[in-house]
């Protein structure tokens, strides 16, 4: 089987970034917003690599309501991020093994956002 993409990061919604990230670098360690050409960093966005290479990532959601476990009204929020060499390739090969375009994002932009055949919205974007 072709590898379409590779991991680049697990996105959580949250209210407030930069406190979710250092959260989660006092349970696993790491480097909180340590410089990364894949994305930018501000008030609205933090990100933490772990020793172990695992990286996080933390967006504002505006009008966050957490999951209540196990409520499905109220279910886990969370994207995957996929770096992709070729963006349109990789999104022919998504949209072809399933996927929906969810925002295919202004021309130039590096990075699409898509749903798996489930709903769950995940990103293609270009390394």
């Amino acid at each position: 089987m072709r590898v379409i993409a590779d991991l680049q990061c697990v996105v959580l919604d949250c209210p407030d970034p930069m406190r979710l990230a250092e959260f989660y670098r006092s349970v696993l360690g790491g480097t909180v917003n340590r410089q990364d050409a894949r994305w930018t960093l501000d008030e609205d966005w933090a990100t933490l690599h772990t020793a172990a290479g695992l990286v996080l990532a933390f967006q504002r959601a505006e009008d966050y309501r957490p999951p209540q476990w196990p409520d499905p009204a109220r279910p886990q929020q969370f994207h995957l991020d996929f770096g992709v060499a070729d963006l349109e390739r990789a999104r022919e090969s998504v949209l072809a093994a399933g996927a929906t375009v969810l925002d295919g994002g202004p021309d130039g932009r590096g990075w699409s956002v898509f749903a798996d055949p489930a709903g769950h919205p995940f990103c293609l974007v270009r390394q």
